[in-house]
């Protein structure tokens, strides 16, 4: 397989990835959240949303790249 075969593979372990560790990241902040630390808890939520904001882009990339030629 070409390296340049490689890359859709490899950006789709990434964004999984990612994924991941938005959804423990999250999960953290609420148990942040419920330990009284509302404004750590708020922080993390606005990092968070740049990671939400790109997710739709990176799906619809990868999906390009994934589609035969």
């Amino acid at each position: 397989m070409p390296n340049i075969d490689l890359l859709p593979a490899l950006l789709s372990k990434l964004y999984e990835n990612q994924l991941a560790l938005e959804a423990s990241i999250l999960e953290l902040s609420n148990w942040v959240e419920q330990r009284g630390s509302a404004e750590v808890a708020e922080n993390v939520r606005g990092a968070l949303y740049t990671l939400d904001h790109n997710q739709e882009f990176i799906k619809m990339t990868l999906a390009v790249l994934m589609t035969p030629e």
